[in-house]
């Protein structure tokens, strides 16, 4: 019967991008930064609302479900949900970054960014599920894929903390020359269109090459973010559901920070401490406890530090360039 606790959460999944696509963004517009918060919070309610079913289900062993030694109990089960969206929320703003500079590389108009990003949720969901599932087989078979996936966190803070998005070239991507290679590749767009017809042949449009560009890129950013919520638990159900809604409030929070990221330029540090702190805490499994309870609070509490450095430097920097103003005003 486990099965059905399995479908039930993909009917409702699917359900939801069935009614975001065909009904609340129908048409393909631009999303202002107000739209994109309230969007935002609703799925982030959403994401929080699916904490109670996972109480139930746990806690009450509905359809079978949770009987297995060794499976969490009802508020354990709920903690590590709620810590292992957080988790994986947080990690994706990073790349936000990255998206940002696909889509400006392959000047993709606004009004059409939002299905590239819904269809890349679809894609990446699909991955992600190939990649927990892989994760999963490697940590109950080897206990010692917890020191390699804490170093692979580790390492990838330390990347993050050198790197530079705006050096990212989509250009040099070989997933971009071996499309070109397998199918026709027009330069122009044609709509919302990932395909087209040119001369009489089919041909795909830049926006099914940002499609490719944006999935990819979810896929090397996976490579962090699953070793991470391992850390949280290696129950599948929770990994795959917490990934998956928070993937789904993906494309609000790109347009919300995408239209904001000046204003939250310490959010990269912030993320660096994080992927340390959890890599950290995979190395040490088996030697220290840590428990989620502290685990969703360092989590929170970094992200929040973050937030608020990056306010509290943006006020700073627009007093003192009003300050400037006002200064040179009275010289003239």
């Amino acid at each position: 019967m486990n099965w059905m606790v399995w479908g039930g959460f993909f009917v409702l999944f699917i359900g939801v991008l069935v009614l975001d696509l065909s009904v609340l963004h129908r048409e393909s517009r631009e999303m202002s930064v107000k739209q994109a918060l309230g969007w935002t919070l609703v799925w982030i309610l959403v994401a929080l609302s699916f904490t109670g079913l996972v109480y139930g289900v746990y806690e009450h062993h509905w359809f079978g479900w949770g009987t297995a030694p060794g499976t969490p109990g009802g508020a354990a089960a709920a903690l590590q949900y709620v810590t292992g969206y957080l988790l994986e929320w947080s990690l994706s703003v990073d790349n936000i970054f990255v998206i940002a500079v696909i889509f400006n590389f392959m000047r993709i108009p606004a009004q059409f960014q939002y299905r590239v990003l819904f269809w890349g949720i679809v894609g990446a969901i699909v991955l992600r599920g190939a990649m927990i599932a892989a994760g999963t087989v490697l940590i109950h078979t080897f206990d010692w894929m917890f020191y390699v996936f804490g170093a692979v966190l580790i390492l990838s803070a330390l990347r993050m903390l050198k790197s530079d998005e705006e050096q990212f070239d989509p250009s040099t991507s070989i997933l971009v020359k071996i499309a070109r290679r397998v199918y026709p590749i027009t330069e122009r767009l044609d709509g919302d269109r990932f395909f087209t017809v040119v001369d009489g042949a089919r041909a795909a449009t830049p926006l099914f090459v940002t499609l490719l560009l944006v999935d990819f890129a979810d896929v090397v950013f996976a490579v962090d973010s699953i070793p991470a919520i391992f850390a949280v638990t290696q129950d599948p159900f929770i990994v795959f559901t917490s990934n998956a809604l928070a993937i789904l409030g993906l494309r609000s929070l790109y347009f919300a920070i995408a239209g904001l990221m000046a204003m939250f330029r310490y959010i990269k540090f912030s993320l660096v401490f994080i992927l340390g702190f959890v890599g950290v805490k995979m190395i040490l499994h088996g030697h220290v406890e840590i428990s989620h309870l502290l685990s969703l609070g360092v989590i929170v509490g970094f992200l929040a530090l973050g937030v608020l450095a990056s306010l509290f430097m943006s006020r700073r920097e627009a007093a003192r360039s009003k300050q400037a103003s006002v200064t040179q005003q009275e010289s003239r």
